[in-house]
């Protein structure tokens, strides 16, 4: 057998270089609709939960009956929820 001369040795590849290979399954129109339903749930899981954190701070910051350190950690939390949302929003 004459080996292409265009062709790779994929026994010894070329200086500098790297391959890689990967097989994935064609997806099946359940499997995807499955797939996507999961993701959603956890996505309104995910943002329920962190609204939930939100109302607690922005309750106790409110509230009069709250100490001053109680205070002062919701509102350390709410600075970190608004700086990863506006870092989530600018993509940096």
């Amino acid at each position: 057998m004459t080996p292409n001369p265009g062709a790779i040795d994929f026994q010894n590849p070329p200086p500098d270089h790297k391959y890689k290979f990967s097989f994935e399954p064609n997806e099946s129109t359940a499997d995807r609709t499955v797939r996507l339903f999961k993701d959603v749930v956890v996505f309104l899981l995910a943002v329920g939960f962190v609204l939930l954190i939100v109302w607690l701070c922005v309750s106790t910051v409110w509230s009069a009956s709250a100490r001053d350190e109680e205070k002062k950690w919701a509102m350390s939390i709410l600075s970190a929820a608004a700086g990863g949302i506006i870092g989530y929003l600018i993509r940096k």
